[in-house]
């Protein structure tokens, strides 16, 4: 009776208070009655860890999910804005308003530029570039299609060939959206080197062929192919599409230029790229290639990055 009559010590009555909902409650079994105990069984409480999902702020995923729609969104404007000027050109062509040489050194010079142009409506993000370059990937994949003739697109093949050769899409054409993949991936927007290649690839190098098939009468003595005209033309308009490109990005505040000192090395990136464009290479290796590569490389020396 003496330990049926045992009151509870502060430390049991401290054991049986509440404690937070989220707990489980076990019992000492004994194989002893409890009257025989020394002490009364007690109810005993432990604290279970129960999972729940993380609490996001709405205004955190709103920030997470913002860059991705704006790449997402950007990404389709640009390749809706790409397959615009291709029609408009195939449009041209089609109703005899413009020769298709012409219309092909359109393209040529148009597409890049604006391809470039359009970095600054994507995001800051790290994935951006990988979206912008969804958009030539996308154009590399429609060559490789028609220029195995797995699909035929004569308007397409009207727009970007000399001969109307589907195969022709394999080279120059494709050489040219490589360099686009090539230049978003590795330079982007944090470097001079990708804005001054595509510039003299697109800029220079098309308006030299269209001016040199005009006025091109005066042969380069090294090259019956190439002309006075022509390479001059590439100098000067590489040279001003460049200097306008980084005016452009620099006015964004992607980069600052000392232009006395820019204006020298764009000068010397002109120079060379015009040059190489002039050698009799081009059977040997296509001008989408040497142009842009050329550029690319001089211009890292020239600038660092």
């Amino acid at each position: 009776m003496a330990l049926l009559s045992r009151p509870l010590t502060p430390s049991h009555c401290i054991l049986r208070r509440n404690v937070h909902k989220y707990t489980t409650a076990i019992h000492v079994v004994s194989p002893h009655p409890h009257w025989l105990l020394p002490n009364p069984p007690v109810l005993l409480r432990f604290r279970r860890p129960v999972s729940f999902p993380p609490h996001i702020p709405r205004s955190s995923l709103t920030s997470a999910t913002a860059p991705l729609l704006q790449d997402a969104g950007a990404t389709a404007a640009v390749l809706a804005g790409a397959y615009s000027l291709v029609l408009t050109f195939d449009t041209l062509n089609h109703r005899n308003l413009i020769h298709q040489s012409l219309s092909r050194k359109l393209v040529h010079i148009l597409s890049g530029l604006l391809f470039a142009a359009c970095w600054p409506i994507f995001s800051t993000s790290t994935q951006a570039r990988y979206f912008a370059s969804v958009v030539p990937l996308v154009n590399c994949l429609r060559l490789i299609v028609h220029g195995f003739s797995l699909v035929t697109d004569e308007g397409l093949i009207k727009s970007v060939t000399r001969e109307g050769n589907p195969q022709e899409l394999l080279r120059g054409p494709l050489y040219y959206v490589l360099i686009l993949i090539f230049c978003a991936l590795a330079f982007w927007r944090e470097s001079p080197t990708g804005v001054i290649s595509l510039a003299m690839m697109c800029g220079g190098d098309g308006v030299a062929d269209i001016i040199g098939r005009r006025f091109g009468s005066m042969k380069l003595p090294y090259n019956q192919h190439k002309s006075w005209a022509g390479s001059m033309s590439m100098f000067i308009c590489g040279f001003l599409i460049s200097i306008g490109m980084l005016y452009y990005y620099s006015a964004l505040g992607y980069f600052q230029l000392d232009w006395t000192w820019t204006f020298q090395r764009v000068a010397l990136v002109a120079l060379v790229a015009t040059v190489v464009e002039s050698l009799p290479i081009t059977e040997i290796v296509d001008d989408n290639i040497t142009v842009p590569l050329v550029s690319m490389v001089v211009s890292m020396l020239s600038f660092g990055y």
